[in-house]
């Protein structure tokens, strides 16, 4: 199944992703079948070439969560956004919570 996601090829500390077409089993930063366009997160640019995502996405092609997102706020799609990451849970739970407390009832 094909998927339309981000790929990073920016150095340490200067993010730059990729938008593009590419198998949903293939590495990150594996062979790509289409390039969708580009993102720099520092400057806030984004290209994307419209007509070609409006064509996949009419073959069937979902986006991941993050690349739905820009989608959504760039008026390619419509639609509300959707939870990109979800927040991390806390380790152990309610038995962690005594521990902190030091155990005092």
């Amino acid at each position: 199944m094909l998927t339309i996601r981000l790929q990073r090829i920016g150095k340490k500390n200067q993010p730059y992703f990729r938008v593009v077409l590419i198998e949903h089993t293939r590495k990150v930063k594996g062979k790509y079948r289409e390039l969708l366009g580009h993102r720099n997160p520092r400057s806030k640019e984004t290209e994307l070439k419209e007509d070609r995502i409006q064509y996949w996405l009419s073959k069937g092609v979902k986006p991941s969560p993050t690349v739905h997102n820009i989608l959504v706020s760039r008026g390619i799609i419509s639609g509300p956004k959707i939870q990109a990451w979800k927040p991390k849970k806390e380790k152990g739970g309610a038995a962690a919570a005594i521990q902190k407390d030091g155990g005092a009832s």
